[in-house]
């Protein structure tokens, strides 16, 4: 009768430890899909900084008094790319991009005063470029946001959050817009 004890509650622990390293696997897998899924945003916005200048310099030549606008275009980018690299959190690269989604809003407005950019076909395909950019840092921002879902539903979801709280896995932030304003797109024309 000893023995049937000690070997159902050796069995009871095998099973618990089995547990145990499962939901440590889980959320292990879960941390890293967060990982990829931000660095995959990093990947888009790199892509979009990179075509950030070539478009100023392209409307510098029609738009030359409208230093102000090409000025807030590239202080933005700075920014935003200054936060980058500094390994900011998701709220703070949320909003160092935002700065740039309003400042290109106010870019990508110019060309209506200027017909002849607007004409412009370097101007055209930096544009079309960058509108497919943002979709992509759109896709990449929501495949994010959504493995951080999965991943805090898994580490806040009991009895996960024993595993979670034992092993220190942290909280993730979601890639939010806080201003109503900011929510929506800049309006990008491709029509003359």
């Amino acid at each position: 009768m000893g023995w049937i004890v000690l070997l159902a509650a050796a069995g009871l622990f095998v099973i618990v430890l089995l547990w145990f390293v499962a939901m440590y696997n889980t959320l292990v897998r879960q941390r890293v899909d967060c990982d990829n899924g931000w660095s995959q945003i990093d990947v888009q916005l790199k892509r979009r900084y990179d075509l950030i200048p070539n478009l100023v310099e392209t409307v510098k030549g029609y738009a030359a008094h409208e230093k102000g606008t090409l000025e807030a275009v590239i202080q933005a980018r700075q920014q935003a790319v200054s936060v980058a690299s500094d390994g900011a959190h998701a709220a703070e690269k949320a909003l160092a991009e935002n700065a740039i989604t309003q400042a290109l809003g106010r870019l990508f407005a110019l060309s209506e005063a200027y017909p002849q950019l607007k004409a412009d076909t370097n101007f055209r395909q930096l544009q079309e470029e960058l509108a497919s950019t943002e979709n992509k840092v759109g896709f990449a921002r929501q495949h994010y946001n959504d493995c951080v879902g999965r991943y805090e539903t898994t580490r806040q979801s009991f009895p996960t959050n024993i595993v979670a709280g034992t092993f220190a896995f942290k909280p993730r932030e979601y890639f939010r817009v806080e201003a109503s304003a900011e929510r929506e797109a800049p309006k990008v024309s491709f029509s003359s």
